[in-house]
């Protein structure tokens, strides 16, 4: 992967700058006692030794100097073993925290979209903008718990930040609500080919909106992901045009919300009691304006009908399923702020591009997806488009 660099996000107080700081200073306050003993011993050495001594007081002095020198270069060894145990431990620990952390955001985040399929699809539920509303509700809910626990911290929910982050808020309601409709008709395999779309028109919009441009590697692998989106549709065997659409639609409104939320996010910040807008506050308002938009929606897409009659809200197991995707909802946002905390965003974003691999298999297995030679391959070439793409955003940034 190259030489780890620090990340922009990443503060001093992060595992590694710690690590790297106690490193420091353990050496240097070794450097300092031997340098101090030395100091004294020369000293003593010197006072004790003039030429006109006697032999006797010479090898007196020279023997406790010897003593000296090897209490000292003892001291010196069962320091450094010390430091080294230390240091040992030090390293153990933060690749565990590393691991750990990756483990549980690649599992919340694939766990949430098979949860999704299996609601969606597996029970046949045709209320994707409920499922959605009760979710953000969920994720509401348990925000709130923590944050009057004290257990995290949010920013008050003032009328000028709601004013200000409300056109995100409408991106955001439209790209949960298009997912969950493109996810009912597609597979979860394409479905992750398919939002690689994404990343092609976030890229053009960042060069037109602000001015960025990128290389030749970044534009190749747009370019690759475009080839494996195109071949994977002409090869599905359960193509869906209204899936698709769907899908296409939710690719820019993702796109929207990445390149608007850039605009957005300083204004917002400003209108802060803190000047600041952590991940946690992010949640709390994207999911709480979500819910009269989402109930609006119900009303719209004529979803009230179909939850009055179906029998699934009268199947308490059905009710597990949907609350476990809320708790997964709002994993994927306390897992992904842990791992990118202990990592730095080169390998959150490249272990993001390498967990689409596993969370494509899952979906043909689990959900015994009918699937071609063709088609396999297309999905593949998909998914090492993505982490080739990732690769190249790596290189660009250092």
């Amino acid at each position: 992967m190259g030489s780890r660099t620090l990340s922009i996000g990443a503060s001093l107080d992060s595992p590694d700058a710690l690590f790297e700081r106690n490193h420091t200073e353990n050496i240097s306050m070794l450097s300092l006692k031997f340098h101090d003993s030395n100091g004294v011993l020369d000293q003593g050495h010197q006072a004790s030794s003039p030429v006109r001594r006697d032999v006797g007081n010479r090898s007196l002095s020279a023997v406790k100097f010897l003593e000296n020198d090897d209490t000292d270069l003892e001291g010196g060894k069962l320091e450094k073993d010390r430091d080294k145990t230390i240091r040992s431990n030090k390293v153990v620990k933060i690749q565990n925290q590393a691991l750990l952390s990756g483990l549980a955001y690649c599992i919340s985040s694939c766990s949430m979209i098979l949860v999704n399929k299996l609601v969606l699809s597996s029970y046949d539920f045709n209320a994707g903008i409920s499922l959605m509303l009760y979710q953000n509700f969920v994720s509401v809910v348990i925000v709130s718990i923590l944050t009057s626990l004290g257990l995290i911290s949010t920013e008050r929910l003032t009328w000028r930040l709601i004013k200000v982050w409300l056109p995100v808020n409408v991106i955001f309601v439209g790209m949960l609500v298009t997912s969950m409709f493109s996810l009912k008709y597609i597979n979860v395999a394409m479905v992750t080919v398919l939002k690689n779309v994404t990343n092609v028109i976030t890229a053009v919009g960042e060069m037109y909106l602000f001015k960025k441009h990128h290389d030749s590697r970044v534009w190749a692998a747009l370019f690759l992901m475009i080839i494996s989106a195109v071949s994977g549709g002409i090869t599905d065997l359960q193509f869906h045009a209204i899936g698709y659409a769907w899908q296409i639609i939710n690719c820019f409104l993702t796109a929207s919300y990445s390149l608007t939320l850039r605009r957005v996010m300083d204004t917002a910040k400003q209108v802060t009691k803190s000047g600041n807008l952590n991940e946690f506050s992010m949640v709390l308002l994207n999911n709480t304006l979500s819910l009269p938009l989402g109930i609006l929606l119900i009303f719209v897409f004529k979803e009230v009908d179909y939850l009055c009659t179906t029998p699934l809200l009268r199947m308490p197991d059905f009710w597990v399923v949907i609350t476990l995707s809320g708790f997964l909802g709002l994993a994927i946002s306390f897992t992904s702020m842990w791992f990118l905390h202990q990592t730095g965003a080169t390998t959150y974003s490249l272990v993001g591009s390498l967990n689409k691999i596993p969370l494509s298999v899952a979906g043909i297995v689990l959900f015994h997806v009918p699937t071609s030679l063709q088609n396999s391959a297309s999905i593949v070439f998909g998914l090492l488009a993505g982490v080739f793409f990732a690769r190249a955003k790596m290189r660009e940034g250092s």
